[in-house]
């Protein structure tokens, strides 16, 4: 079985681009804290198609949190030298809003992420209370500053 969950945050504002026949696309990259290590990360390169590449580049920038959820894939291209390369990126098949209230409400019940791209429209994005799922607490997640990110 092939599937990825990831938190993290974005390294740069998504691009929308589209491709010859017309399907909107983006990559953008992700900075992802090591568990237990909270001065290390990583960062994965994703790629998003239609829906979900709209849904991207219409509520998320640089620094924003969220929820991934797709498969890893692998590529080879060639470079400008000729060289034969290989990518491995994630290609994201949902995202989710991570709420800045991502930890415990008054009542002591864990808070929920929001809203899921491939359930809601982009007039329904405001409304991201409507269909959650459960992660977890503020305190699983470190802040990613600029300066952090290497690039």
């Amino acid at each position: 079985m092939n599937r990825v969950y990831l938190i993290g945050r974005l390294c740069a504002d998504p691009e929308l681009k589209m491709t010859n026949s017309g399907k909107s696309v983006t990559t953008f990259t992700i900075a992802v804290n090591r568990q237990g290590q909270k001065s290390e990360s990583d960062f994965l390169d994703c790629v998003a198609w239609e829906k979900t590449a709209d849904f991207i580049c219409k509520y998320f920038q640089k620094g924003s949190p969220l929820v991934i959820e797709g498969t890893i894939q692998t590529r080879t291209y060639e470079d400008k030298n000729g060289q034969k390369r290989k990518a491995v990126e994630i290609n994201v098949k949902n995202v989710e809003f991570v709420p800045k209230n991502a930890g415990a409400n008054a009542e002591g019940q864990e808070a929920s992420f929001g809203a899921r791209a491939d359930v809601l429209t982009p007039a329904e994005g405001n409304a991201v209370q409507s269909r959650t799922v459960a992660y977890g607490n503020a305190e699983d997640f470190t802040e990613v500053y600029d300066e952090d990110i290497p690039f």
